[in-house]
């Protein structure tokens, strides 16, 4: 946990002439890029540091905070699997997290840290998995805006598989079409059991593709329907991936609506399967045991704070503060646990999370 500053420490950190607090954002993984290129886009990066706070600053104060940076940047572990890293420096202060997901390169000389400045520049994805219905065969893809990867799934993908599960009285029926409808929705049952094993590994809205006699046998017996971002009509048997590229894009198109549902959709799957965290206090408490995998915060929340009696417990802040123990923003300490932990952080419109008062923290199944 990170430790309360004392109130020596803290006024040092708030006072106006122990700025500047430097905060590096940089994409990173060493273990797929060359060693030497890291190296020199990390000597660019501080060359355009040493210009700004040079420019701002006091000789003596910026050689300080140069210096500083200039030793952590040497010491960086060039062996971690980690996607990007990011290095806080100030006269005061100084620290340097790896993290999990990705990020565009970003240079921040403020007067204070402002954790949220690295969830700006998070590199923003649009992933989403595609389902392909026909009458004889599934098909499930990770896509983005390039590409599409069939994703393998421990079900079986073809209807001829359960042929030999109909029951005896349907084989000895003498209408074919009451044979085809019950085969066809065991078929789609086994599909969409498959589908859920899929969405744990890749928790991302998904769109079901198919004709719609299909799309409506399938959307009556699917347990999924919280991930589906929507239901394409068409047949797409034949279809090329450029085809569905195509037929996707109207409803990829507004990826801000998209992304939104889809959290709105992660979260309700989490409650329902009692892995919610949801307040301030109880977000605090998860976020300090390290069960943190998704974070979902109001954009413009913050919560003054006190330490209470242990890590784990945290008290809304009341006036007079205690020097000792206040916490003037728990929502950005509670963004750094989850991201150095290895989990992300997704901010929403202000207003969305009003029934979760705020904040939510999904936890890991």
């Amino acid at each position: 946990m990170k430790q309360v500053l004392s109130p020596d420490i803290r006024n040092v950190v708030e006072a106006i002439h122990y700025r500047p607090a430097i905060s590096l954002i940089l994409p990173f993984e060493p273990k797929m890029n060359a060693k030497s290129e890291l190296v020199q886009r990390l000597k660019f990066a501080m060359d355009k540091v040493d210009r700004e706070v040079r420019q701002n600053y006091h000789a003596d104060l910026a050689d300080l905070v140069i210096q500083k940076l200039k030793k952590i940047v040497k010491n960086l572990n060039f062996n971690t699997f980690k996607k990007s890293i990011a290095i806080y420096v100030s006269p005061v202060f100084e620290k340097v997290l790896y993290l999990d997901i990705p990020m565009r390169e970003k240079i921040v000389v403020d007067d204070s840290f402002k954790i949220r400045d690295l969830l700006y520049a998070k590199k923003e994805f649009h992933r989403y998995l595609v389902l392909i219905l026909s009458g004889k065969w599934s098909k499930v893809y990770l896509g983005d805006y390039s590409s599409f990867v069939k994703v393998k799934s421990n079900v079986p993908d073809h209807i001829a598989a359960f042929t030999h599960d109909i029951p005896e009285r349907v084989t000895n029926s003498s209408d074919p079409s009451e044979q085809k409808e019950i085969l066809l929705n065991r078929f789609l049952r086994h599909t969409d059991d498959g589908l859920r094993f899929v969405l744990q590994a890749y928790p991302l809205p998904i769109f079901v593709m198919g004709t719609s006699k299909i799309l409506g046998h399938f959307e009556a017996i699917t347990k999924n329907e919280k991930s589906i971002a929507g239901y394409i009509n068409g047949n797409f048997e034949e279809a090329s991936e450029k085809e569905l590229s195509k037929a996707l894009q109207p409803y990829v198109l507004d990826w801000k609506k998209v992304k939104a549902a889809d959290l709105t959709h992660q979260i309700e799957r989490a409650a329902d399967m009692g892995k919610l965290a949801t307040g301030m206090k109880h977000v605090w408490k998860m976020a300090s045991q390290h069960r943190g995998r998704l974070l979902v915060v109001d954009e413009k929340f913050a919560f003054a704070a006190e330490q209470g009696e242990s890590e784990e417990i945290i008290h809304a802040a009341e006036e007079p503060y205690n020097k000792f123990s206040y916490i003037k923003d728990a929502v950005d300490t509670v963004i750094e646990k989850v991201l150095e932990y290895g989990g992300d952080v997704e901010f929403v419109e202000d207003g969305t999370l009003k029934d979760y008062n705020r904040i939510a923290l999904i936890q890991y199944y």
